[in-house]
This record gives C-alpha cells, structure tokens and sequence, in this order.
C-alpha cells in the first residue's frame, strides 16, 4: 500500500474558535484538542484515502501558557504566544493545550491514538532528535533528562548530551534576541542550528540547543566513523542514544506507529541505523518518515535522501520535486524541466516523500506564493506531484479546503503560512469542521469540490500504475505539437501542459497523466504517444479507450495506433486542472 499522510496539527484542526486576533492568547483565539478530533472527523480523513495520520504538535514544549503544575516557560525561549512544536521541553509527556482536563492529558492522547487505529489510519507524532528547548526539563521520566551527567566544562565529550561554550567568564551570560537566558549563565550550549554564540540572533533556532549524538558536529560526517555499530552493547552507545531509545520505546508502547524525524540529515547516520532497527523490533511495522536536506547542516557523506533511505526510512522529503514544481510559477521554469525528476530507477523515485503543503511551507491558495496563482492550479500541481512517483504522499489539514493562512498569527508575521507559534485557527477548514460536527455544512461549493476531488485523488493513489509502477515523460515527445501547451512567443511546446505515463508490468496497467499549468486557458490539445512508449507500456496494438478516473462525467476517448503516432489522441483539459486516463 502507497502510503498517504495527512498531517494534523492538532492546536490548529480542531480550533473551532472564530475570528480572533494577532498574537491573541489560548482564551481569545481558541486551541485544539484531543479530544475534539472525534470518531466523526477521523472517519471523514479515513474516506479521503488517509494511511498514516501524523499528529503534529502533540510533545510538549515550550510555552508563554501556563497551566496548574506547569509554569509558562522564559519568554527569551518561547517563539509566538503558544510556542513552537519543535521546541521540545519533555519527550515523554504531550502538550497540556491540547487536553480537555490537565491532568488526564497523557490518557486523552492515548484514546485519540485508538480511535485512530479502528479507523484503519497508522498514527503517527513528531520526533526531533536534533534540538530541544533551552528549558527542557522532563517531569514524567525527571531520570531521562538530558543535561543532568554532562560535564559542561568542555566544548565536545562524547557521553554529553549537549555541546558547551567556553566561558570567557564565570558569570558570561547567554543573550537571546528577546533577554538573557538567566539558567544558562556561566554555561551557554549551541543553538539547534549549530551556532556556536552567546549572542545568537533573531534569525537563528536561539530557542533551542542542539544535542550530542557522540561526534563533534563541526568535524562534519567523517567523524561518524567512530561511532558504534549497530550491534554495539548497550554500555558502549553514547548517552543520546540510549535516552532517544527510551523516547521512542515510550510511545510505541502508547500506541504510536510511526515518527516524523525532524531535521533527520543533522542527525549521525549510524545512530539512524541503530534506532531504527530497535524500533522494529518492537514494532516491525514502524513507519519513518525524514525531514532531510542536502545542506551545509548535514552529518551525511554523499546525498542525504539515499543515505537515510539506505538507514531504514520508509520516505525522506523530496524537496527538490516541490522546488521544480513552485519554479514553473515563480522561476521561469518550464513543464518541459519536471521530466528528469522522475526517474523510476532512483531511490526517490520509490521513497521521495511527495508534498505541496506542510507546515513549514507556504499554503499553496496563498496569494503571496505561487505566482498568485494557486487556488487556481492546485489540482494540476497536486496531480503532478503526487502521480508522477510511487513514493509516500503529504497532505497537510487545510489543503484539501483551499486554506489561504488568513487566520490570525504573531509571530510568523503574514508570510503565506498558517504559522504554528500562535494560537490560530483555519478559516476554510472550519467551513468543514463546522463546530466539531464535521459535516462540510459550511464550506463553499468551490471548497466541497476541492475537497472531493482530494479525496478522489488520494484514493486513486493506491492505483498500481500509481502504486508501484514505473514511469515514462511524454514532453519530449510533443515539443513540435503546436498546441500542447505552447504560449505566446514559445518556438517549443511543452510551457504549460506536463504528460507522462505511468505502467505496472505485473499488472498490465497503464495511466495517462495530463496536467495543465495555465490557470487561465483549457489545453485543447493532441498528445502523441510514440511507438517506443507504446512499446514500454506492452500495447500490442489495434483500438485503445482512455476512460477517466478523476472524472467520472469525461467521455472515453478512442484512438488507434496509427493516430497516436501521428495525429495524437485528442484531449481537452480544464484551465489549471488535471485528467488521469486508464489505458485499455
């Protein structure tokens, strides 16, 4: 099975809060809960074709909310009102925002982890390895806190859990953009993008310290070399790892069934190897999922997405995919350029986490992204990202409603993205949620079609062209066809309009995939498919049907071989929409 993520920020999904203002506190702008994600909510996300649901949000972490027995956190350490997600300050326990009664949080996250599982979903929570907040402190497992063996008198030793700066005086003291950091006085620790500062800037993860998996990061992966293997005896592992171990064995044992691995590539590859291996060992069917970049930040020798693929993740972000895509409407690029993205016989071709959303992106309806163009073109892109790989698939809540990020924020400022520091809600995701009845009662008839054909996109995912069969471009084939989305000017075609196919051998199965990227005019157009293709694609001649299945109400379309070679089949596809033929 293909695996389909939705990404469900909880603070956020089930806020059903109106209105609200920038920077408003919990009271004023409303939270999300655990318990409000009921059984009505998770059958909808189940029936849109949803795998894997990912929790996002659910560690707590640090906070300008207080709650009874849990004092809001240093304002200097806290980004927004309501925090960031990513500035872990216990592993073991969830965020007290997110639970109806305080004290019963951990319990009202382990029902919504059951009620996710009758649904048939794998649920999914973060897991950030890298970082954690500057005022971390676990009051749930107080033993397994980090920090608590460290000799913090060195800059790197193997058994710390964090990295120390030298101090040029007993009292230096550790300025953050917004204050001094008052615990931190006289023994300052590395920020989780590794600046090495007692004065790091507004720009900068200052909120958090980066954690010590055994090798000096600034030595880069080579260092990796002395660290254990994946049989090492428990007593040789550096004290990370066997704290990291104890994190996820904790929730697996709650019911979790897979992790979201932040920032993975700043992470040494052996311990990738090590935990994950021990997590499927008490759960062979763990599901892990990268967050990895080829930057200047990575602890990876050669490319990040094969080396963490080859480490055990079942998907690693295909952030070069989603790249190429936002170019053809905010860099110039072509349709013609997406072709040697799609390779079936590279790695990420089969584990390329697939996405035009998440949380750290901009919205695709924005109108600051995408040309303006995005709630325009939304089903043309979400068809070409998601249909042209076999690999896992992103969806993140909001997306399949046209969420704009018009609800109120703070700190993320008015950027394109629903911004997670803050206490906001989803404007057009409500028209769904409508109150926790989750009946679509609300929602526009341009927000229920999207929603619809969402769902019908995902389904179809599970195709086994889409599935697990390989890939062939068709733009290279029809760059002299006039029509095929050539624009004013264009001497070639191939500006607007991307084609390809898709063939599982096995099943004799063969897709059709149209995308049109102009927003504005139908591509009434004849797609050629040249022997060679037909030949790949096993057709031994004679009449073909094209029959849809994204729409259901599209005439077949008939041609023989002779009229794909020359004439080519005749097709029409809507202004910044899609078609997905099956070739019979």
């Amino acid at each position: 099975m293909r695996p389909v993520i939705y990404q469900l920020f909880v603070r956020h999904f089930s806020n059903f809060t109106l209105g609200g203002s920038p920077w408003g506190c919990r009271a004023q702008n409303g939270c999300g809960t655990f318990n409000a994600v009921t059984d009505e909510a998770l059958e909808q996300i189940a029936r849109m074709g949803v795998t894997h649901l990912w929790f996002t949000g659910v560690l707590r972490h640090a906070t300008q909310t207080s709650h009874e027995g849990l004092p809001a956190d240093p304002v200097c350490v806290v980004k927004g009102i309501a925090g960031s997600p990513y500035a872990v300050t216990d592993y073991f326990d969830v965020d007290p925002d997110l639970a109806e009664n305080v004290e019963t949080r951990r319990e009202e996250f382990s029902a919504l982890l059951q009620r996710c599982r009758r649904w048939g979903m794998v649920p999914m929570i973060d897991f950030v390895p890298n970082h954690v907040s500057r005022n971390y402190r676990s009051i749930v497992r107080p033993e397994s806190s980090f920090g608590t063996h460290d000799t913090p008198g060195c800059f790197f030793s193997r058994d710390n859990t964090f990295y120390y700066l030298p101090a040029q005086q007993p009292d230096a003291r550790m300025l953050l953009p917004e204050g001094e950091f008052e615990p931190e006085r006289g023994r300052g620790r590395v920020t989780g993008n590794n600046v090495a500062s007692w004065t790091p800037g507004a720009c900068d993860w200052y909120e958090t310290v980066k954690l010590n998996y055994g090798t000096d990061y600034r030595h880069g992966s080579p260092a990796a070399a002395a660290l254990p293997s994946l049989l090492a005896p428990e007593y040789a592992l550096p004290r990370t790892w066997q704290l990291m171990n104890e994190v996820l064995a904790y929730w697996q044992n709650l019911g979790v069934g897979g992790f979201r691995c932040d920032m993975a590539h700043m992470v040494p590859l052996p311990f990738w190897r090590w935990i994950i291996a021990h997590a499927r060992l008490r759960d062979s069917s763990c599901f892990f999922v990268a967050e990895g970049y080829d930057d200047h930040l990575k602890l990876v020798d050669g490319k990040v997405h094969e080396s963490l693929l080859s480490a055990g993740f079942d998907g690693v972000y295909d952030g070069v995919a989603y790249e190429s895509l936002r170019k053809i409407f905010e860099g110039g690029a072509w349709a013609n350029d997406l072709d040697h993205l799609h390779r079936s016989e590279t790695p990420l071709f089969r584990g390329g986490v697939r996405y035009v959303e998440n949380h750290d992106e901009p919205r695709l309806a924005s109108p600051l992204y995408w040309g303006g163009m995005g709630s325009r073109i939304s089903r043309s892109v979400m068809v070409a990202q998601y249909c042209s790989s076999c690999g896992p698939v992103l969806v993140y809540n909001g997306q399949e409603a046209g969420e704009r990020a018009e609800g109120p924020g703070g700190y993320g400022g008015d950027n394109g993205r629903t911004s997670i520091f803050d206490y906001t809600n989803l404007p057009r995701l409500q028209h769904w949620t409508n109150g926790g009845r989750y009946d679509g009662a609300l929602m526009t008839p341009e927000e229920r079609e999207l929603q619809a054909f969402t769902g019908r996109l995902l389904t179809m995912l599970q195709h086994p062209a889409l599935c697990k069969g390989d890939f062939y471009g068709l733009n290279w084939a029809n760059r002299e066809t006039p029509d095929f989305g050539r624009r004013a000017g264009d001497s070639v075609s191939g500006h607007s309009l991307y084609a390809f196919l898709r063939h599982y051998r096995k099943a004799k199965s063969t897709l059709l995939v149209l995308c049109n990227m102009n927003p504005e005019e139908p591509a009434c157009t004849h797609v050629h498919i040249p022997r060679h293709a037909r030949e790949w694609a096993g057709k031994k001649g004679g009449l073909y049907h094209f029959v849809s299945l994204l729409e259901a109400e599209t005439p077949i379309v008939e041609a023989d071989d002779e009229q794909l070679e020359s004439a080519g089949l005749s097709v029409s596809v809507p202004p910044g929409g899609a078609m997905v033929f099956e070739w019979c």
